[in-house]
């Protein structure tokens, strides 16, 4: 059995906690929110082929999120500039959103450190231009996004 069916709970507890320090959210349902607007905006940029791929290296849970409700029959959108894509994870859910303008690099900051490095940018080498700036992080200490769970 894959680590990550095994020990589910405790790999999106450790996630959902980073992201919720991140973001400054009170809630585990605003922080849910906000990751979820976060995937569905990639989400938007990806063929379901592509989808996949990178569904394939997060753990279960955030697999689950990703995939979620997703409509493969509509084309992928361009990568807008960075402001665009905060403007859309806040209308993911614009009635019950609080989400703030860091949510996109809370988030990658936060699956940063519950995958494999080598893993995730293998994969997002392979997805379209403007996947890898989506995902990066600027970090003073490369260790701060070290996998965590393992």
């Amino acid at each position: 059995m894959p680590w990550t069916y095994r020990h589910a709970s405790k790999e999106w507890r450790a996630f959902l906690n980073d992201v919720k320090e991140r973001m400054s959210l009170a809630s585990d349902n605003m922080a849910y929110t906000a990751v979820d607007g976060v995937l569905q905006v990639f989400r938007r940029r990806l063929t379901a082929q592509q989808g996949l791929l990178f569904a394939g290296v997060l753990p279960s849970v955030l697999r689950a999120i990703f995939v979620q409700g997703w409509d493969i029959t509509v084309p992928p959108f361009p990568f807008p500039e960075r402001s665009d894509l905060i403007e859309e994870v806040k209308q993911v859910r614009p009635h019950h959103n609080l989400t703030p303008n860091n949510a996109i690099d809370a988030t990658a900051w936060a699956i940063r450190r519950c995958t494999s490095a080598r893993d995730f940018n293998r994969v997002l080498e392979r997805l379209p231009v403007g996947s890898v700036a989506f995902w990066h992080v600027d970090v003073d200490d490369p260790a701060e996004l070290e996998q965590r769970i393992i």
